[in-house]
């Protein structure tokens, strides 16, 4: 049976939570989990572990198959590398294709020359072996091929996802500043949300939005993979083990049915002040086979433990920006696709200044939260530093996170009786390594 190098890409931060990830489909499929690089792990196995990453992984923001790599000096070297891969090996010229390249500290003219250079290669690639040149299609192409650069070595990549990993198929209505499902996924897994323990945790997202949060947790709980209502790159490449995905295929199809017949779980709660956000939020747990999680419409200041036991709270409220009365939200740019995101450049940090209405807001939600939910844990993820200081609580653990180029933090909050212990100086649990 042959074997693959893979490369799967996440979220900045969630690299221990992606290894974590793979190392347990290795009961679906053989995978090797490698090494752990800034935004994404490396991972090895035949055909079926990368259908199974592409279809199961909740973190991965794509699942790249590693071509080829080599030293380089020129520009002229790379072309040369690219324009000697069995390109018609993949795919044909009747496929279009899309080329991206990335890179650190890589010694060319310009990384969109590179571009040029490895589409230029490929295509020529398949005009002497098959006659007749691909045609580009940057939007929605057949085929991408991927290179990252780094100062001495060039390394081709065929994309076996298609469109981003988050992009699952079900979120058609996002509202005004969309946090990207695989970064909810993960920050879900930081939290301690699994499949094997979500039965006895307790979820709730106050500020729920278009039930991003909601949907994953759901979709955890009751086993469904991530990818089951999508479709994926390597369907259009040639040699994929047509057999293996059509059994996994069956499998996942036949989990989405039992998850419809079992509804969602009891032990998953969401509200927000916006009806029109729960609308969308219905909506959307209704595609993502689900269910409806018994939604309520709430401001977060005056919210209630909804069952008496302590569990966990995730959210991903509003920061940096006005919280209007009214429950309107601003939007926030945190990028589109982020397709190779361990290799491009760091997102601008922002401190925000909260202004009258935000710390009021927040001085509420923190008191709200040590009034009435002693025992549980808030995990908030925010693109502001001083969000702990406006809830006056001491954050237990802050862990740096990307919501696409938007750099942010995911505080963790161990919301104990009696009075707000001294906050940790800057930098205390920075860097602390994520829980997986």
């Amino acid at each position: 049976m042959a074997s693959f190098e893979f490369f799967a890409p996440c979220p900045r931060g969630l690299e221990e939570a992606l290894a974590a990830e793979l190392a347990e489909l290795g009961r679906l499929a053989p995978l090797s989990v490698g090494k752990q690089v800034p935004g994404g792990v490396h991972f090895a196995g035949p055909w079926a572990a990368g259908m199974a990453a592409n279809l199961h992984s909740r973190i991965a923001s794509r699942v790249l198959l590693r071509i080829a790599q080599q030293g380089y000096r020129t520009e002229q070297d790379i072309y040369a590398f690219a324009l000697g891969q069995r390109w018609e090996d993949w795919f044909s010229y009747q496929q279009t294709l899309r080329v991206d390249v990335t890179g650190i500290k890589a010694p060319v003219r310009s990384l969109e020359f590179v571009t040029l250079r490895i589409k230029d290669a490929v295509c020529d690639r398949l005009r002497e072996k098959t006659g007749s040149r691909p045609n580009i299609d940057t939007s929605e192409p057949d085929v991408r091929v991927f290179a990252f650069l780094t100062a001495t070595d060039a390394t081709l990549y065929l994309d076996t996802s298609g469109e981003a990993l988050f992009k699952r198929g079900w979120r058609l209505d996002k509202g005004a500043a969309p946090l990207r499902e695989n970064l909810a996924a993960g920050i879900l897994r930081l939290a301690g949300w699994r499949t094997d323990t979500a039965a006895n945790m307790v979820l709730y997202d106050p500020m729920c939005g278009s039930g991003t949060f909601l949907a994953e947790a759901a979709q955890i709980a009751l086993g469904v993979p991530a990818g089951v209502a999508r479709r994926f790159g390597f369907e259009k490449l040639k040699g994929y083990d047509i057999n293996a995905w059509q059994t996994m295929k069956v499998q996942a199809q036949e989990a989405q049915r039992d998850a419809r017949v079992r509804g969602v779980p009891s032990t998953i709660f969401g509200s927000d002040i916006s009806g029109d956000m729960l609308v969308k939020a219905r909506a959307n747990l209704e595609r993502a086979g689900v269910g409806d999680v018994g939604l309520k419409q709430v401001d977060a200041r005056d919210m209630a433990p909804p069952v008496d036991r302590p569990g966990i709270i995730v959210a991903n409220p509003p920061y940096g920006e006005r919280i209007e009365v009214r429950g309107r939200r601003s939007p926030r740019d945190a990028g589109e696709d982020g397709d190779f995101e361990s290799s491009g450049g760091r997102g601008q940090f922002q401190r925000a200044q909260p202004d009258g209405v935000d710390a009021q807001f927040f001085k509420a939600f923190g008191d709200v939260l040590k009034q009435r939910f002693t025992g549980w844990s808030a995990y908030l993820l925010t693109a502001d530093m001083s969000l702990p200081g406006q809830m006056r609580l001491r954050e237990s653990r802050r862990t740096p996170l990307f919501n696409g180029a938007l750099e942010c933090r995911l505080f963790r909050f161990d919301l104990i009786a009696g009075s707000v212990r001294k906050r940790p100086q800057e930098g205390d649990a920075e860097g602390s390594k994520p829980e997986a």
